[in-house]
């Protein structure tokens, strides 16, 4: 960041060194923080927006602002956006190739100020409104794809994540936790009503959803369900009040955050003004040069001065202002300026839409008035003119109520957020970290492959013979195999009782197909569990059987899944998921069940899922020895998965034969491993 002097009186303003010629104050920090070193438990986090760097978005400001205030409490913060700067995104994709070497250089220098990435150009839609759609990314998702690979962040938190976009691009790609925040409440039609079905899966991969207020929120949970937390934007250490002379007009200041019909409301409201009142008036324009309304009269002109980018910071305008306007009509409302004025000291005069009348706490932190009505706006702003003891008791109430949602109060309740969501990784919860001195003694002892996932003939869409399942497994190599038939235990039992005679150890489980929550694998059981029950009683059955709790195909659409917030219900629950499961027809299914495991560092787990025979040991997992869940569980911790050659078709189409029309099932020829190149380690 460079700092650069724009005011009079010497108030600095923080703009990004990295866009050539940018004034705009989406950068402004009045009052900058104290930061410190990092410590031991501060987190890395992205802050991705969809929006250009360069445009003055609420959502933009909000990033920018939270991220300082996150990076202020000692976390490592990065803002990901698209660029307008050529050089930006160049600089950043250089800064992000370097960084595989040493991926923490990507922070900067430890308790600095958040970096900016740019991460694609961005082309904008036509402006028809400044809440309009947001930037298209060019070339966004590889530079994304590589800023995630490099495997440094512990949350990436995306803003306004609806497709086309940075923010739905980086939540497509990352491998971490994600929370994703809500600004706007604007229907999209392409994701809530074309694709939301798809949006809402895609939602799933939210840990942690939050809404800037309550219109959002409802809104946006009509379409797509969950919980929301709200957390408004916060407030600015406000600039020191200028000094005013005691007989000096009342100074009222509309921004430019707002769309532009804000203007002409605000204006035609000032028209309607008693001419004897005593009053100036600043309008902030979103460009440098602003042009004076050609319709303004002589009288009017006199007592407006109309500013633009560059010549002064809207936190020195509020600090001279005695009244803030913000007279949106409803098209692109901005509840982070009231916050501003409200710390500023200036009395917030807003129009009653639902985000400003929350930002005011229904009026007790400012007035309001009918949006659109200029004659409403003008009998509000000839009360506060008139009434000076009316603007200190308003004042003093925003003020008050401004300190109590400062940004770094913001950051803590993100940060409380953050904390409680990491809290659901394995690797946190008491028990479930592992045991090194196990590890250590299953070490010394030799390594089989594995199979955790097949059926026999007690299932009802399975005609392989228990005899023929154990023979196989002993012709492919299988050390152990796991026999999970569906809703039934007694062909594992079978198998159990005869294993030895075949040289393979049998683990015995059961699929259990849930009411209405997919299906879940209890491993190491001795007893069956009855179809039908919720996935919390089958668990807690399984736990109960001093058994194993492994969720089959967790993603799979194809077949009957958990939900993604089925899953976080139980999480702490889970000791293995499968990661790969050969007979799930759409690979993206096994990524993300892979995606899941790793981000909350559960076990990972992978089994042929074979109704055949034919397709046993299609994927195989290479552990060291064991005895019982415990050990069995410590040995994956650090075990290998390997797939072999195995086409879905032909073993569908066995079943298919073997079930539907009593074709005999056969122990077939030993298969050949994939290559260890194509080995994949958990």
């Amino acid at each position: 960041m460079r700092t650069f002097d724009t005011s009079k009186k010497g108030l600095v303003v923080a703009g990004c060194s990295t866009v050539p010629g940018c004034a705009c104050d989406v950068y402004v920090n009045v009052r900058p923080y104290s930061y410190r070193v990092p410590q031991p438990d501060a987190m890395t986090i992205a802050q991705v927006t969809p929006y250009g760097w360069e445009e003055r978005r609420e959502t933009n400001r909000y990033v920018h602002a939270l991220s300082r205030a996150l990076a202020a409490r000692g976390h490592r913060v990065v803002v990901v956006a698209p660029s307008s700067s050529r050089r930006l995104v160049r600089e950043s994709r250089a800064l992000i190739r370097a960084a595989a070497a040493d991926p923490q250089s990507l922070f900067g220098e430890a308790g600095g100020l958040p970096r900016v990435l740019g991460v694609g150009q961005s082309l904008p839609f036509p402006p028809a409104r400044l809440g309009g759609s947001v930037a298209l990314p060019i070339d966004v998702a590889s530079t994304l794809e590589d800023l995630f690979a490099l495997d440094c962040f512990d949350f990436v938190h995306v803003h306004e994540p609806f497709a086309p976009s940075a923010a739905s691009a980086a939540l497509r790609l990352s491998h971490t936790l994600n929370v994703g925040t809500f600004h706007q409440a604007a229907e999209r039609t392409l994701s809530t009503q074309v694709a939301r079905r798809f949006v809402e899966l895609f939602f799933g991969r939210l840990d942690a959803r939050v809404a800037v207020n309550e219109i959002t929120r409802d809104l946006v949970r009509s379409y797509f369900g969950g919980d929301y937390e709200i957390i408004a934007p916060g407030s600015e250490a406000p600039a020191a009040r200028a000094e005013r002379d005691a007989g000096a007009p009342v100074e009222i200041f509309l921004g430019d955050y707002e769309e532009r019909a804000a203007q002409r409301i605000f204006l035609r409201a000032l028209r309607k003004l008693p001419r004897d009142l005593d009053w100036h008036a600043t309008v902030r324009v979103p460009v440098e040069q602003p042009i004076v309304p050609a319709g303004l009269s002589r009288r009017l002109r006199e007592r407006i001065d109309f500013v633009g980018l560059g010549v002064e910071s809207t936190g020195s305008l509020l600090a001279r202002a005695d009244i803030a306007v913000a007279a949106s009509a409803g098209v692109a409302p901005s509840p982070a300026f009231l916050a501003r004025a409200a710390a500023s000291g200036a009395v917030p005069l807003a129009a009653n839409l639902p985000q400003y009348r929350e930002a005011l706490r229904d009026g007790d932190l400012g007035l309001l008035f009918d949006p659109g009505d200029p004659e409403a706006l003008a009998a509000q702003l000839r009360r506060l003119i008139e009434d000076a003891p009316l603007r200190e008791r308003i004042s003093a109430a925003a003020i008050a109520g401004a300190r109590e949602n400062a940004w770094d109060a913001v950051a803590e309740r993100h940060e409380s957020i953050y904390r409680r969501v990491a809290g659901r990784r394995h690797d946190l919860i008491p028990g479930k970290q592992g045991d090194p001195k196990l590890r250590a003694r299953l070490a010394k002892r030799d390594r089989i492959e594995v199979d955790l996932h097949m059926h026999t003939d007690h299932s009802h869409d399975c005609a392989t013979p228990v005899e023929v399942l154990l023979e196989t497994a002993r012709v492919q190599g299988l050390g152990a195999i796991a026999v999970t038939d569906h809703n039934e235990v007694s062909g594992a039992l079978a198998a159990a009782e005869v294993a030895a005679d075949y040289g393979v150890k049998v683990i015995v489980g059961e699929e259990v197909k849930t009411a209405n929550q997919g299906e879940v694998i209890g491993l190491f059981i001795k007893e069956k569990i009855p179809k039908g029950v919720s996935l919390q009683e089958a668990i807690a059955d399984i736990k109960r059987q001093g058994g194993l709790v492994y969720v089959p195909h967790p993603f799979d659409r194809m077949h009957s899944v958990p939900d993604y917030e089925n899953l976080l219900e139980v999480l702490e629950d889970i000791d293995l998921i499968e990661i790969f499961n050969p007979r799930v027809a759409i690979s993206a299914f096994n990524e993300e069940a892979a995606r899941f495991a790793a981000k909350y560092r559960i076990v990972a787990g992978a089994g042929s899922d074979s109704h055949v025979s034919q397709g046993l040991g299609s994927v195989r997992i290479s552990m060291h020895d064991f005895d019982g869940p415990d050990e069995f569980l410590e040995s994956l911790r650090t075990a290998d998965i390997a797939r072999t050659p195995s086409s879905l078709v032909y073993v569908q189409a066995l079943k298919f034969l073997q079930t539907k029309t009593g074709l005999e099932s056969r122990v077939p020829k030993p298969t050949r491993r994939r290559s260890a190149a194509s080995a994949r380690k958990l």
